[in-house]
């Protein structure tokens, strides 16, 4: 049979521009009564009182036990502005909860019940996982219903939860179910922080580090020569990092032309392809920026072995990340590199970060600090080699 590949079809396109506007708030205690963020915040819809239900991250109860007691009453001293639908569901957070299917439904569950419609308001408090877990709930209940974060981690406050992304692991891999919606809100409360374990306070501070590196030279020259004061838990430094690493995510978001990550590039991921896979092998033992430390030294090292990236920035990049504390080297970097199907060698890992974006491999890489260069294709013998120095290192 031969076709015409000069017929002609008929067509009708349609271009649709959406324009998303929301806001990073940052306070203290937001559950104190004098406080007035969160109900500013809805009030800035004209209709009130608006319907609320909450999902708190387990983990902040042991350090704040009367948190829902507190919303509660926040609720109730707002009502004209605020009606809590349903108790707050509590949810143990970390990276469990992302790979437990069901909490989804539960989550959606609690929506349907109380009777939630897309002007309502899903309040998610806690870590990062919890507020991916919340987010995609959220986003698929009635085609997406309006999301409040409370970031509880420094992770989640300069990152992941300042974003517009959702999602849930399957099938072994990190966030292979999820969205892109942006939320309605997002408040960062520093009193959060001062309960964090040393290695919540320090994992966030790896995205701060990745963003430094690829957006900001000064930015991280200020995190190196504070990575003392970083390490003793002070608090204005890390306000600091938080706000400045949260203002480069979110400029991104706004001027890189690809919110939604529709072409293969995705900067912002710079050292993720290694720490995802780090993640999976390690069953989760490596929160997710300690994961991303060592992604960072890996891209950083092998940058520098291709010969993109000098020496000293390179030597003065795993020292600050030394100095902050992070392992750089863990056993797993090393299992199965000679069988690259194996799904357990870390590259696999390229091959399943290829998959999640679409399209070309697209890595980002270090041409200095502060400046990035995106590549097509690597040398698995170089990045051996950058394994090689992160063990001896």
């Amino acid at each position: 049979m031969i076709v015409d590949i000069k017929q002609k079809s008929k067509l009708i396109h349609q271009r649709v521009s959406v324009t998303f506007n929301y806001e990073v708030y940052f306070t203290q205690n937001l559950f104190e009564l004098k406080n007035p963020t969160l109900a500013q915040v809805v009030t800035a819809d004209e209709e009130t009182p608006k319907k609320i239900v909450a999902v708190v991250d387990a983990g902040i109860l042991k350090y704040q036990p009367e948190l829902v007691k507190q919303l509660v009453a926040y609720t109730k001293f707002y009502g004209e502005v605020l009606a809590i639908a349903a108790e707050p569901m509590i949810i143990s957070g970390g990276e469990a909860a992302k790979n437990d299917p069901t909490l989804v439904e539960q989550i959606q569950q609690l929506i349907e019940t109380a009777g939630l419609c897309r002007h309502s308001y899903v309040l998610a408090i806690g870590g990062g996982a919890i507020l991916d877990l919340v987010g995609y709930a959220a986003a698929t209940a009635h085609r997406g219903i309006r999301l409040i974060r409370v970031p509880t981690t420094v992770l989640a406050q300069n990152d992941s939860g300042v974003g517009v992304k959702n999602g849930i692991n399957a099938f072994g891999k990190k966030n292979f179910l999820g969205t892109f919606a942006p939320p309605y809100a997002v408040i960062n409360d520093s009193a959060f922080l001062t309960t964090l374990d040393d290695r919540d306070w320090r994992s966030g501070i790896a995205e701060a580090v990745k963003v430094a590196l690829i957006k900001d030279a000064n930015f991280f020259d200020f995190i190196h020569s504070h990575s003392k004061a970083l390490g003793r838990r002070d608090m204005d430094a890390m306000q600091e990092v938080i706000y400045r690493c949260a203002q480069l995510h979110l400029e991104h978001i706004a001027n890189s032309g690809d919110p939604f990550e529709m072409g293969s590039s995705r900067p912002l991921d710079f050292g993720h392809w290694a720490a995802h896979k780090l993640e999976h092998l390690t069953n989760y033992r490596l929160r997710h920026g300690e994961a991303v430390a060592i992604g960072i030294a890996l891209d950083s090292t092998y940058s520098y072995l291709a010969g993109l990236l000098d020496c000293s920035e390179w030597q003065r990049i795993l020292n600050t990340l030394s100095a902050l504390g992070f392992t750089l080297y863990v056993p797993e970097l090393a299992h199965k590199l000679s069988q690259l199907e194996h799904p357990d060698c870390l590259f696999h890992g390229l091959t399943e970060f290829r998959e999640h974006l679409g399209g070309e491999l697209t890595l980002t890489l270090l041409k200095s600090i502060g400046k990035a260069i995106e590549v097509h294709e690597v040398n698995l013998l170089l990045y051996r080699q950058a394994i090689s120095l992160l063990r001896e290192f």
